[in-house]
């Protein structure tokens, strides 16, 4: 059984876009829940999804397992697995590891753009690497199966993790720094100690993290994802396309901000255009995963190695890193 997988998105959601998974044969998705919430407001975040797949239980399943990714494509329906794109839902309390999982998160990452608790975002001037308290939370995480990503830490933390982790990490949503050097985007090194990991890098559609932006082509996205095949191996590698459709401009300015600062940090983009940059035309919505695997099989990629980056690599991931240790 072949699957289609997307390894982040931050939508509005909506029985739109729940369709258009479907339209597009989206098998699961890892959603964003929380990005500066705290633990009470993220089990909020937990009750307005429960209500989602209650309204929704046609087309979206709340995904724990590989398991439960395989059977939301026999039944027709989008299996949807929680992350976290900050840590603040444990606050500082390891024990809530375990807590969090149980509700379902299966990613966190250890940072943000900023220092956490945990491990430096790839905003700060000074990385120090992973704390004292990020080393023991990895070795929670590891235990329980909750997945450390590190798609918005700096490079020192990001290596650090690698090796302090004794099970893989993932990128969800970035790009190789060599094909556009957007902060948020990966080097080479960062690529070796993933794959060397057996974790995962996602390839985000998200255009401050595209050569040319909202006007790259499918055919570079497609070339760029060939060259990191060669860096990383085609087995590591999958999409993460940090779709954010349909969310009102302000939400860049919590995503961005959160409570720690009272200035408007514009992060990626400049001061006039601090909003979501329109997508790519072959990449707008859910319904257009098929573009891509379209694309990969005219880069040259074998069809067993287009299935693999679509979202068996993921799906082979999932299988072996949500349970416990």
């Amino acid at each position: 059984m072949n699957y289609t997988i997307d390894g982040l998105q931050y939508a509005n959601w909506s029985q739109k876009i729940f369709q258009q998974m479907r339209t597009g044969g989206v098998d699961a998705v890892h959603v964003t829940i929380a990005y500066h919430e705290n633990f009470r407001e993220t089990v909020a975040r937990v009750e307005e999804w429960n209500r989602l797949f209650e309204r929704y239980s046609d087309l979206i399943v709340h995904g724990r397992t590989a398991e439960d990714v395989r059977l939301a494509k026999e039944s027709g329906r989008t299996a949807i697995i929680f992350g976290f794109q900050n840590p603040s839902p444990i606050e500082d309390d390891i024990g809530l590891v375990e807590i969090v999982h149980t509700l379902g998160a299966r990613f966190m990452q250890l940072s943000y753009n900023n220092q956490s608790l945990l491990a430096t975002g790839c905003y700060e001037a000074e990385d120090p690497g992973i704390t004292r308290m990020g080393k023991e939370v990895i070795r929670e995480m590891n235990r329980v199966g909750l997945v450390v990503d590190m798609s918005h830490s700096a490079e020192r933390s990001t290596l650090e993790a690698a090796e302090i982790s004794e099970r893989p990490i993932v990128v969800t949503h970035a790009n190789p720094f060599s094909w556009h050097a957007a902060l948020r985007n990966k080097s080479d090194d960062v690529l070796k100690a993933l794959a060397a990991s057996g974790g995962m890098l996602g390839f985000s559609v998200y255009p401050h993290h595209l050569h040319a932006g909202s006007a790259c082509t499918l055919e570079s996205f497609c070339e760029m994802i060939a060259r990191t095949a060669e860096v990383m191996g085609v087995d590591h590698i999958g999409l993460g396309s940090d779709l954010c459709q349909d969310q009102p401009d302000s939400v860049v300015e919590w995503m961005r901000v959160g409570r720690w600062t009272k200035q408007i940090d514009y992060g990626e983009g400049s001061a006039d255009s601090a909003g979501f940059p329109p997508m790519p035309d072959w990449f707008e919505d859910n319904r257009h995963f098929p573009n891509i695997a379209a694309g990969l099989q005219k880069t040259g990629f074998s069809e067993t190695e287009v299935h693999a980056i679509m979202g068996n690599n993921w799906f082979r991931f999932f299988s072996e890193n949500f349970g416990a240790a």
